[in-house]
């Protein structure tokens, strides 16, 4: 059996990025993988602005006010955000709005609480400010010609706003990563039929598709495979046609009606099967011809069928490997260091992922069942504790955490 990081680094390179790109509205944008940098056309903010409502001055003209001493200047002109700003004529002030433009000859800004209006409209100050102050210089955040999206960055919320802050209206990305997932097992149904003796709701299916959705794939799910070896082979070559990554789910592991791993070598090739993990040992790595092409292959993940082995198998390998498949460079989750508020005597021969929560103390409660079969603890836990192998844990022990927040970005 495979170490966890041995399995996950052999995938990460046998990935390669889709070829295809498309040029999307960064409306619509979200969870898409840049194909090529964004690069500024402008400083941001373009103009020199003012941080506070209050008044924009010449340092200078204010260097007697302080120690008792106010120094009035008449108001020359108002600056709502959004409108131009005239020359500041020397010895005035002009009053101005957060977010709008200094007006040029002007070198600070005085919130409005540090300045007095008398009746006759002039304004007095009590202190002289420095150069500078309040005022947010033009490209204080972005320069002009400078990159601010690499590639292979995955667009979030905010990085839409960035895009739009430099008038980004569209942005060319990589075509969406095509998956064709299929599942195994004569005893699965779907919610609404009825339950033999025997038989089992098909929950991965759900979760799976649930989960693809989330990585912004274009999936085609060929739904239950009948537990036969023609009927696999068969659904393999359909699914090798026109995609991407062939994702199965059952059927993997070495019993008479497991049929996923010999078919699989009859249509290709598995170069990775079997990780020293738990849950999720049974995971299967390979390729399956495009027909008679020479060269040409759909790569193959197969999931093990248990549904916590599936979930957890699917974020840590499966989630990693579509993200580069879609060009994303960082596709390590952060891992955090927490206190560990329970103990465990015994610890498994292969590396464990325990499904754990943050508790109001701020360490990690053990959800009680951790068998791979126990879909609650899913929906219980806020993560994955990664256990090396053979390890027991003490209470109060730093553990490694990995958020599921973090698993499903």
């Amino acid at each position: 059996m495979l170490a966890t990081a041995e399995a996950l680094s052999r995938l990460l390179d046998a990935a390669r990025q889709v070829d295809g790109r498309a040029r999307v509205d960064t409306l619509d944008a979200l969870h898409r993988v840049l194909a090529a940098d964004v690069t500024s056309p402008l400083d941001v903010p373009p103009m020199h602005t003012s941080s506070m409502d209050g008044y924009a001055v010449r340092a200078a003209d204010l260097a007697g006010a302080g120690e008792g001493a106010s120094v009035a200047l008449p108001v020359s002109q108002r600056i709502p955000a959004g409108h131009a700003a005239e020359p500041l004529a020397a010895g005035t002030a002009a009053r101005i709005f957060t977010g709008a433009t200094v007006p040029p000859g002007a070198d600070a800004v005085v919130m409005q609480e540090m300045a007095q209006v008398s009746d006759d409209g002039r304004v007095a100050f009590a202190q002289a400010p420095a150069p500078g102050e309040w005022i947010t210089r033009q490209g204080a955040d972005i320069t002009r010609d400078s990159v601010i999206l690499p590639a292979g960055t995955r667009l979030t919320p905010q990085a839409l706003g960035l895009a739009a802050s430099v008038g980004c209206a569209e942005l060319d990305v990589v075509r969406p990563v095509r998956v064709a997932i299929f599942f195994t097992g004569d005893e699965l149904r779907m919610p609404g039929e009825p339950l033999e003796p025997g038989a089992i709701y098909n929950s991965n299916r759900f979760t799976l598709r649930a989960l693809l959705a989330k990585l912004g794939c274009e999936v085609t799910d060929l739904g239950i495979v009948p537990d036969r070896l023609d009927a696999t082979r068969e659904t393999l070559r359909r699914a090798a046609a026109d995609h991407d990554l062939i994702l199965t789910c059952g059927g993997v592991s070495v019993g008479e009606e497991d049929h996923v791993k010999p078919a699989v070598e009859a249509e290709g090739r598995i170069s990775m099967w079997q990780i020293a993990m738990k849950p999720g040992k049974p995971l299967a790595f390979g390729a399956v011809r495009r027909g008679e092409s020479a060269g040409e292959e759909a790569f193959f993940i197969g999931l093990p069928g248990n549904p916590v082995s599936s979930f957890c198998t699917f974020l840590l390998f499966v989630r990693p490997f579509l993200l580069r498949l879609a060009g994303v460079k960082n596709v390590t989750p952060r891992v955090y260091s927490m206190r560990a508020d329970f103990s465990q005597k015994k610890g498994d021969r292969r590396n464990e992922f325990l499904r754990a929560r943050v508790n109001e103390a701020g360490g990690l409660d053990l959800f009680g069942n951790q068998s791979s079969a126990v879909l609650t603890s899913t929906v219980w836990g806020d993560g994955l504790i990664d256990n090396p192998p053979n390890h027991a844990i003490s209470e109060g022990e730093i553990v490694r955490f990995i958020p599921f927040s973090e698993l499903m970005r």
